[in-house]
């Protein structure tokens, strides 16, 4: 008999990400934490606002994500909220994102925290930066979309 899974709960999301950027292939990679980033992100205290993924030499890491320490957690330790925090991935999902973001020019952006079977993970995009109209655009389409869905409820 299968194990039923688990639903994913949110830890922390990155709305800018979906406005900036074209998300374009979507990976899921795991955590290299610490105990108290654990404690904390199960407090809700986690920020992707400002985190971006880098590559380097091989490894993927995640930089800038903020992680605010519980008081009561970390006393015997100092706790670096923005530390970087290296990324698990499968060398051959390495390799693809290496190849597009070194030869194609793409980006790897954090799109949310979550946790799936007891694990915390990071659903990263391979992204194309958007320009200033495409932004305009996208929320022009926005706009009417919501507009639509109004006059149809009206009418």
């Amino acid at each position: 008999m299968a194990k039923a899974e688990a639903p994913q709960r949110l830890i922390a999301e990155n709305r800018k990400a979906r406005f900036d950027y074209f998300i374009e292939d979507r990976y899921e990679a795991g955590l290299a934490l610490q105990g108290w980033e654990v404690k904390a992100m199960r407090a809700g205290r986690a920020q992707l606002s400002e985190a971006y993924v880098y590559v380097r030499n091989g490894e993927a890491f995640l930089i800038g994500a903020h992680i605010t320490p519980l008081k009561t957690t970390s006393t015997h330790i100092v706790a670096d909220p923005v530390r970087t925090r290296k990324l698990l991935l499968h060398k051959s999902e390495l390799e693809r994102l290496i190849g597009a973001v070194e030869r194609r020019g793409y980006t790897l952006v954090p799109l949310d925290l979550h946790w799936k079977n007891g694990r915390a993970k990071l659903e990263m995009g391979l992204a194309k930066g958007k320009k200033q109209h495409d932004k305009r655009a996208a929320e022009k389409e926005r706009d009417w979309q919501r507009d639509k869905a109004r006059i149809l409820r009206r009418g």
